[in-house]
């Protein structure tokens, strides 16, 4: 697909919701990892993290994030026609989480309700996915919810998150333009090898080995090759957010905020130092909330942005990427959007 553009669709509104407990990842690590700490938080600009306890689930924070952004918006329940979950923390494998929060939420029965298998890519994708049922002229108001749990107490990586976007027909909406990309030969770098039907879970997976970190780890722990992933991201995003703006005539210094998927620091330092951005241009969530996957744009536009967003108006480029491998850019403008201020669960 590559460059599309999708008319009369309008932004509604916008909420994030993180867990309530911090994590420290200088101060929770055990002492003899504190210098080695320190100095992988000078380089991925990481200080603290959510994380949920093992009771809550991904939904459990989309829920919460979705009745607020519901109630502001003052949405009633039936009028909601379209439920896109974009997860890689589903409740269960079957069925699709969206089903299940289409009951929770009190949905109709007629509301379109999957799931969609992304990570950090994955915000882009799904304003894409709903935003052409809008377009078609299928849908008149739908909402996706995007997000993960994918924190542990051991991964200074990443932060746990639920979020929800609300998209409507309008038909005198400004246009949104959109870069959606995939690159399957990468898709070691990121993967988790086993507990598919390609490898199932079995007895060997849960014996744990130390890495060459010194940390335990089993076979069926995330694989994350940080070599290829930084090569990808700062080799493939820069020319893809050019040629985004190529192609809806905009220009750099016409967009008010650049949001990008908040993988660390010296991955997004390198992306925005190639695009030529001012730092006040591009707002970051890494130091105190992490890399929260799929969540990171909506989580970064309600944390940093809130005031200027909310029932305002901006153009802004928002880019994901990772997992897949995968990257997606949307160029919107927003006007007179609910922006909810961080919702903790």
């Amino acid at each position: 697909m590559g460059l599309s553009t999708l008319h009369h669709v309008r932004l509604a509104g916008v909420a994030s919701c993180v867990p309530r407990r911090v994590l420290s990842n200088l101060e929770d690590c055990p002492p003899s990892m504190r210098s080695e700490r320190e100095r992988l938080v000078r380089n991925i600009g990481i200080q603290t993290r959510r994380i949920c306890p093992d009771w809550q689930c991904f939904s459990d924070l989309a829920f919460e994030a979705t009745q607020k952004l519901l109630d502001a918006l003052d949405w009633k329940r039936e009028e909601v026609d379209a439920l896109i979950v974009v997860t890689q923390s589903p409740d269960y494998l079957i069925p699709a989480t969206a089903i299940i929060l289409q009951d929770r939420l009190g949905l109709s029965h007629a509301t379109i309700a999957y799931d969609v298998n992304l990570g950090c890519s994955g915000y882009p994708f799904g304003l894409h996915m709903l935003g052409s049922m809008i377009a078609a002229g299928a849908v008149r108001k739908g909402l996706v919810l995007v997000g993960d749990k994918s924190a542990k107490v051991v991964d200074p990586l990443f932060s746990d998150a639920g979020t929800a976007t609300a998209l409507e027909f309008s038909a005198d909406a400004p246009p949104m333009h959109f870069d959606l990309n995939s690159d399957g030969s990468g898709y070691r770098a990121i993967m988790l090898p086993a507990g598919g039907h390609r490898e199932p879970y079995g007895v060997e997976h849960l014996i744990p080995t130390r890495d060459e970190h010194g940390m335990l780890r089993t076979p069926a722990d995330l694989i994350l090759d940080g070599p290829a992933v930084l090569s990808f991201s700062t080799q493939r995003v820069p020319p893809a957010v050019e040629r985004l703006l190529d192609y809806a005539q905009a220009d750099k210094a016409g967009v008010d905020h650049f949001v990008f998927h908040q993988a660390n620091r010296m991955i997004n330092e390198t992306i925005r130092k190639k695009l030529g951005l001012p730092a006040e241009k591009v707002p970051s969530t890494l130091h105190d909330l992490g890399n929260t996957s799929g969540a990171s744009l909506p989580v970064t536009m309600t944390a940093r942005l809130h005031d200027q967003l909310d029932g305002g108006r901006a153009r802004m480029l928002l880019s994901g990427f990772g997992i897949g491998l995968s990257w997606g850019s949307v160029l919107l403008e927003v006007d007179g959007a609910r922006f909810i201020p961080m919702i903790e669960a």
